[in-house]
This record gives structure tokens, sequence and C-alpha cells, in this order.
């Protein structure tokens, strides 16, 4: 019997220094903790860079390893460590045990090697054990004993009304992200041509990039109900974008749904999981499973004896 070995393929990008275009979101009436002022204010070395905009970096070594397939079927699942400012610079790395292989490790590190989110990346439609599937699970298994930010909040609750989003390259997608598409991509890390304007791929015209899925998702997630006790400041712990078979088409409709799946809460925290689901008809697009926290620290009216 001969023993067939695999070499482990490594693929890292170059350094990038992502932009920051959140400094100017609001929610509840007040800035938000990509606002410096707010993030001082929470002991914080300065405004964040959201989370997801890293999840771009990935997406050429996702293409190189799989393909055209990755954008229709590709799945990333992160957990976030450390947050970066405007100016720092990341590399994206993502490795695999071999060829064919359809399951990876990813991380991302400053410059300086800080950690700033590990995971997974995978195609399907059989994604196997995400960085995320545990860590879920684990919040199911243990919710939190009580809440006083999102006590509003419960398991099972879904979104008021299923939404319907058009979103074109140019349409505004308010206050929580107050900027267009096409600003987002002329300050995106990585110029793929499948993202540009005008451009031609197998599933028509433009496609979103994985980071914009939860910019989508969340735009105009007011209208969920899912508010959290005011004012109070939030924040991205883990995130998962997952394709279920096409990618996310620029200016075609679909349907969205939300529900709460997952409450927790840590030292600094209370946090709570939604999946959202992009429906074409009523065939599911895109997932995005995202965990947010909200800082204790940040509610007015938060109990001492509980913090």
């Amino acid at each position: 019997m001969s023993l067939i070995s695999q070499t482990p393929i490594v693929l890292a990008g170059p350094l990038r220094a992502p932009a920051q275009m959140l400094a100017e979101q609001s929610y509840g009436g007040h800035k938000s903790v990509h606002d410096a002022e707010s993030a001082a204010k929470l002991g914080l070395r300065g405004a964040p860079i959201e989370g997801p905009t890293h999840f771009s970096q990935f997406e050429p070594l996702a293409a190189a390893l799989w393909g055209e397939r990755w954008f229709s079927h590709g799945c990333i699942s992160a957990h976030f460590q450390n947050m970066v400012i405007e100016g720092e610079q990341v590399q994206a790395q993502l490795s695999i045990a071999g060829p064919g292989a359809t399951h990876g490790q990813i991380d991302a590190r400053k410059a300086d090697g800080t950690p700033v989110l590990t995971g997974t990346a995978s195609i399907g439609p059989d994604h196997g054990e995400t960085a995320l599937s545990g860590r879920l699970a684990a919040a199911k298994a243990s919710p939190p004993a009580q809440l006083f930010i999102i006590d509003v909040l419960k398991v099972g609750q879904r979104g008021l009304k299923d939404e319907t989003l058009t979103v074109t390259l140019d349409t505004h997608l308010g206050d929580l992200y107050p900027f267009t598409p096409r600003q987002k991509l002329a300050s995106i890390t990585e110029h793929l041509a499948f993202h540009q304007d005008g451009a031609r791929t197998p599933w028509g015209g433009p496609i979103f990039p994985f980071e914009m899925m939860s910019v989508l998702t969340g735009s105009f997630s007011k209208s969920a109900g899912f508010i959290a006790r005011q004012p109070s400041v939030g924040l991205f712990i883990d995130l998962e974008v997952r394709m279920l078979g096409t990618p996310v088409l620029v200016g075609k409709t679909y349907r969205l749904t939300r529900e709460i799946v997952a409450m927790g809460a840590s030292k600094r925290t209370e946090s709570y999981w939604t999946l959202s689901t992009l429906l074409d008809g009523e065939r599911p697009v895109c997932e995005v499973l995202l965990h947010q926290g909200v800082f204790k620290a940040s509610y007015p009216h938060y109990p001492v004896q509980a913090a």
C-alpha cells in the first residue's frame, strides 16, 4: 500500500492599509465606536476599522485556489481578535492541506505580527466545520443568566417583516454605512474585475465583494427591530459569510430575512448572534452570521454590581 502525501499550500497577500469609512456612522442618535471620540471614551487606542473590511484581502487568495467557484460557493468564517486603526497595514494568509482541499485556515496580522483575525475559508456546498460552528454551539449551550442592555431582544426573534433590498453602485446605504458601494469600491484593498462597474461575469453583471455582505444585510437593519437599549456602543466579534450557489449581483432585488439565534456575554460586553439570509425569490443566495457585542461601559444605566 502506498501513501500519498500532500504538501500544504500557503498563500499570503501583500501588506495593505485598509481605509476607515465609518467615522460618520451613527445609530440610536449617537456616533459609533468608529468615531475617535467615542472610541476614546471606551478606553480604546483609536477608532477601529470595521472588521469585515479585511475579508477582501482573502478573496484573491481564495480565487487563486478555487477559481470562479469561490465567488458562488465560498465561505469566510472569522473571529476578530484585535482592532486595526487607519494607517496600519494588514497581511492576509490562507493555507490548505494540499491540492484539491476545499477547506482551509485563514489569518490576518498587522505588519508587527499582531493578530487581527483567525478563521476558515472553504467552498461548498459542504463546508464542514467552520471557525464559527463551535463558537455558535457554545453560545447556544450556555446562554447568559442575566442581561441589562440586550434584554429587550430574545433568541428566536425575527425581523418585524420580510425586507426587500435592491442596491446599485450609487445607492446611499444610510446612517449605519454612510457611503455608496461605488465609494466603497474606490477605497477597497483589492480591485477585482468581477466587482467593477460594467463587469461581465458568469452570473451576468458585477457582483458584490464578500466584505459588503454584512453591509448589505446591516444597512437598514433598524427596520428589523433588533435594537439594544440606548445609548450604547457596539462592535463586531465574529462574522461568517456563506454563498449558496451564486454571488450577490449589483442592482438585483433580493428578499432579506433575519433571526436572532443566540445570546452571549463577556467581561466587557453583552452580545447576540443574528443569521441574515438573502433570497432570490424563494431560493437562498447568501447567509450572513454576525455575532455583535455591546460595550457594557457604553450604557450609562448598567448596574455597577453587574459590570
